[in-house]
């Protein structure tokens, strides 16, 4: 038979081994919770660099900004009937879709958000091809972009870093936010560009128009 003593030292053992148990399933527990929030901050760390360094790396850059005076017979062109933009992708970046890309138009004439239409190899709703890089019969809120022998790109193949072309985007000076058919882009003339790239980068170029143009036809750095 036990003796009381030897019982009760029994049961203390047995609830120090219950308290024990415990303990042991709240730090596993805790141990799991602070697995798993370690494992969900980890994720959203690594998404937060990644949306960080695409808002860096993956936008357009900018290498030539020039402008086209009217071909006239006048001796003083006051207008331009072409704004291209030479662009290529930042340093390090992937591939850029031209035609996912949106330019955000601050102009004499007021404010556009400028967007590329759906343009295949027998498109000619926006574009005449019978002239190629001819950027005036683009309506309000399109831009177009042309090759290096002045071809216009179809949408579906207007990427960035796929090939080693240079891409120009041509604007049409004589449409909003510009300006007009009666009053294009011309002399003197300011506007601010913010071309947003599909990953949300932003590029900021400000367009400004010589003071005088001295021959027709000619290219003038904007």
């Amino acid at each position: 038979m036990f003796d009381n003593e030897t019982t009760e030292r029994g049961q203390v053992g047995i609830g120090t081994l219950i308290v024990f148990i415990a303990m042991v399933l709240v730090a596993a527990i805790a141990a799991g919770v602070l697995i798993n929030t370690a494992g969900m901050l980890q994720t959203q760390a690594e998404a937060t660099g990644e949306e960080s360094t695409d808002l860096v790396s993956e936008r357009v850059d900018i290498t030539s900004e020039v402008g086209i005076v009217e071909d006239t017979d006048s001796d003083d062109p006051t207008n331009i009937t072409s704004v291209n933009l030479t662009v290529t992708g930042a340093a390090g970046s992937d591939e850029i879709d031209l035609n996912e890309t949106i330019i955000q138009a601050v102009g004499p004439n007021g404010q556009e958000n400028l967007v590329m239409p759906k343009i295949d190899d027998t498109d000619s709703t926006y574009l005449n091809s019978t002239e190629p890089g001819n950027a005036t019969n683009l309506t309000s809120g399109h831009f177009a972009v042309i090759d290096d022998n002045n071809n216009y790109v179809a949408s579906d193949q207007a990427v960035l870093g796929d090939d080693d072309n240079d891409y120009t985007i041509i604007l049409n000076p004589e449409v909003e936010p510009f300006g007009s058919t009666e009053e294009p882009f011309g002399q003197g003339d300011e506007s601010s560009l913010s071309i947003v790239s599909p990953s949300g980068a932003t590029t900021e170029v400000e367009l400004r128009a010589p003071d005088l143009f001295t021959d027709s036809g000619e290219a003038v750095r904007l």
